[in-house]
């Protein structure tokens, strides 16, 4: 028997919890809640654009290694004697 009831969360599930938050923390404790939950996703969020600014920045520019520059210059080479 396969529970997928409990894979999705359906309309009672979630009037569940809801009513549960309520009664434990109350109506007017609930905004203050939403406010800082809303304020460490704002800080998390800043704190991983800013390690990816750092790992963008770390990173060397890359250039054509010169194996595959001479190998350019080659096939350009022959084109333009398949030109002339």
């Amino acid at each position: 028997m396969v529970h997928t009831i409990l894979a999705v969360p359906g309309t009672w599930h979630i009037v569940l919890v809801i009513a549960v938050i309520l009664i434990l923390f109350g109506g007017k404790k609930l905004p203050e809640l939403a406010r800082g939950l809303a304020k460490g996703l704002r800080i998390f969020r800043d704190e991983m654009n800013g390690v990816k600014s750092n790992i963008d920045s770390a990173k060397p520019d890359i250039e054509t290694p010169p194996a595959e520059q001479k190998k350019d210059d080659a096939e350009t080479r022959r084109r333009g004697d398949a030109e002339m």
